[in-house]
């Protein structure tokens, strides 16, 4: 009897052990990560993988933004800031596409014969806690 017992939990061990391989995912950025400048605005496009059965994953970027003159000087502290933007999106066989803008506002304007320079952009999967860096410029 005790090894009937003995067989039925290596049995249950190894279909538990089966099934977590499975069921886990291993998350993970597939493909060309599209980076798209229009104006003062910033699209980022990509895929990620290995999501298993989950059915949805947050993401999120990070970019500077800053003024810049004619000659390609940078600009003093206060026309140098950090925007985000995140969304959640859906997996669909174990894989999820996003798409986030992001837009630069500065106060005062950086207008001409100023421009707007995008660096140092972080693609971020929140919900697995792994990122892309990307350090430009845009």
């Amino acid at each position: 009897m005790s090894r009937k017992v003995g067989i039925a939990v290596a049995v249950f061990a190894i279909v538990a052990l089966t099934a977590t391989t499975v069921w886990a995912g291993s998350p993970h950025f597939v493909g060309k990560t599209t980076i798209t400048r229009t104006g003062n605005s910033l699209t980022v496009s990509g895929k990620i993988a290995g999501l298993g059965n989950e059915t949805q994953v947050e993401v999120q970027i990070t970019v500077e933004a800053q003024c810049v003159n004619p000659g390609g000087n940078e600009p003093a502290a206060d026309n140098k800031e950090s925007f985000s933007a995140a969304g959640t999106f859906p997996v669909q066989n174990g894989k999820a596409n996003y798409t986030l803008t992001v837009t630069a506002v500065f106060q005062p304007n950086c207008s001409g014969p100023m421009t707007i320079e995008f660096s140092n952009l972080t693609v971020t999967d929140v919900s697995h806690g792994i990122s892309q860096f990307f350090p430009g410029p845009f």
